[in-house]
């Protein structure tokens, strides 16, 4: 089950998942997800809205293997343009997830 965690900052966010093992940068491995996304799991969301910008909106994902275990990240904005394959996939894994 996923967590949410609301954070002042991405980098806070990205710092305590660091911490905690989470230091596979999914955006630049992101066809790991799109290729086999039966094999993630979302263990932490982590959601920044800008004050009155939505251009500054991010969400932190923290993501988990359940094939090796390995733990990472991935970071993408909400407008239109900054959504990639591998984040609609995570949108519907954590739809997903909430469903259950």
């Amino acid at each position: 089950m996923a967590h949410t965690y609301h954070y002042a900052t991405v980098s806070e966010a990205l710092d305590e998942l660091n911490e905690n093992g989470f230091n596979h940068d999914f955006n630049i491995h992101e066809n790991e997800i799109v290729s086999h996304p039966e094999n993630f799991e979302i263990v932490h969301i982590y959601r920044y809205e800008g004050d009155t910008n939505p251009d500054d909106e991010a969400t932190v994902y923290g993501i988990k293997s359940l094939k090796n275990g390995k733990k990472g990240v991935f970071v993408t904005g909400f407008s239109a343009n900054s959504e990639s394959e591998a984040a609609r996939i995570l949108i519907d894994l954590s739809i997903k997830r909430n469903q259950k």
